[in-house]
């Protein structure tokens, strides 16, 4: 029995002597390495930020800066042609980086940073997460080079740099954190990125703070949630499915006409600016111009126009299509919260309830990210009608078919049955 004992115990502090070392040598190593991007996307992530501000301001000031949206193209696709980057794949390389181990380096970071500067510059209509997706995700792949780690470390490494750009900023460090884990692959978690993405979100979204980058909140107006209200917001997330699949429709097939009918993208970029600016003027408003984060912020104290989620989606795709580099997710959260502002009364709901609902349903189906819209709704709008969030973004997930904004997206498994499929979005 002794001998049955001290054999046991040898075991046992054989295990931790293997065990101990390795975990923790792990867990300093990579809250080490999260820090560092943290940091570094916070300041790069701030400076775009306060360039994008300087941008809103100036076409403010100077509204008729619009007219050079068209010359701010032909820079930009200059720009990009110098930096060696004839068909980027904008935020599907970062997903690529990610699953297959491609190298991001600083001219990414340049160049989607420029090119953003130069589209919001000019009024075109584009968000900043994707590019901050972009810009945080280059800088984790540069350093993961520079440090020599090797192909799974340098793939989670870029998921800290997708993490701390999206949270630096939004705000939002755990959506942030966990829309690096799921957006990749749809059905798999890398729980392996949970501390390392976590860290990295919450000092990016610290670095960014310092530096006046304010956290998007909104304010919802429920009293009581009934059965009725359930039923009513179960159906603006229905709807906001659909809404998803025509969302993500419009965009991949605005780019694919562009190029079917103008094949030199210097042409292709000037005549989707000249569209952008004509469009402006002969609708005699500036709200679908930029990011559109006024206008967002408005779905949810006053109703939306029911022309306002289909002007925007009109002038996004005019945008992106034409070759203008941003984010998409701003424009989704517009077309979103616009659509949902708009039908909300309908139902006899408060518009707000119809924004919030319209906002993160749609941003989940287009991302296929339910976890992370949830927690992006909490962040957003505050805990007090998790449940309500949790089956408004779960109808939209389910909805939502396998369209998606990144090609390069796989959803693992099927959302209607517990099956393996394994597919890039968009394909049958």
């Amino acid at each position: 029995m002794v001998n049955i004992m001290m054999n046991n115990i040898k075991k046992i502090f054989k295990t931790a002597k293997v065990w101990i070392p390795q975990t923790f040598g792990s867990f300093f190593k990579w809250t080490i390495i999260a820090l560092v991007i943290g940091v570094t996307v916070g300041f790069v992530a701030s400076g775009f930020n306060f360039a994008l501000k300087e941008c809103a301001q100036i076409r403010e000031k100077y509204p008729l800066i619009i007219l050079g949206l068209p010359l701010f193209g032909i820079i930009l696709v200059a720009l990009y042609r110098l930096l060696g980057f004839k068909a980027d794949k904008g935020t599907n390389m970062v997903l690529i980086a990610v699953r297959d181990g491609e190298n991001m380096t600083w001219r990414n970071t340049l160049s989607i940073f420029l090119g953003s500067v130069l589209t919001h510059l000019g009024g075109g209509s584009a968000g900043r997460e994707g590019a901050a997706l972009q810009i945080g995700g280059s800088i984790g792949s540069q350093v993961g080079i520079w440090l020599r780690l090797k192909e799974q470390d340098h793939r989670l490494i870029t998921m800290c740099g997708m993490s701390a750009g999206f949270s630096a900023l939004f705000g939002t460090p755990a959506a942030a954190a966990f829309f690096s884990m799921e957006v990749i692959s749809v059905g798999i978690m890398h729980y392996s990125a949970v501390v390392p993405c976590v860290v990295s979100a919450l000092t990016g979204f610290g670095i960014s703070s310092l530096f006046g980058v304010e956290k998007e909140a909104m304010t919802v107006i429920l009293e009581n949630i009934s059965i009725y209200v359930y039923i009513k917001v179960a159906l603006i997330a229905a709807l906001c499915g659909i809404l998803s699949i025509i969302f993500c429709y419009v965009l991949k097939n605005s780019a694919r006409i562009y190029r079917y009918f103008i094949r030199n993208p210097y042409i292709r970029i000037i005549t989707g600016g000249l569209l952008v600016v004509s469009l402006t003027f002969i609708l005699g408003t500036f709200d679908y111009n930029g990011a559109g984060t006024e206008i967002i912020a408005r779905s949810f104290r006053t109703r939306a126009g029911f022309e306002e989620f289909i002007l925007k989606l009109l002038f996004t795709a005019l945008t992106l299509g034409a070759g203008f580099k941003g984010g998409e997710i701003l424009p989704v959260f517009f077309v979103g919260s616009a659509f949902g502002s708009f039908i909300a009364p309908l139902l006899g709901l408060d518009c707000s309830v119809g924004a919030a609902t319209g906002l993160a349903c749609l941003f989940c189906g287009v991302t296929n990210c339910p976890v992370t819209a949830v927690f992006l709704c909490v962040e957003m709008f505050g805990g007090k009608n998790l449940p309500l969030y949790i089956l408004a973004c779960g109808i939209s997930y389910m909805l939502s078919g396998y369209a998606g904004l990144y090609s390069e997206q796989k959803i693992v498994y099927s959302k209607t049955e517990p099956k393996f499929i394994d597919k890039k979005v968009g394909k049958k």
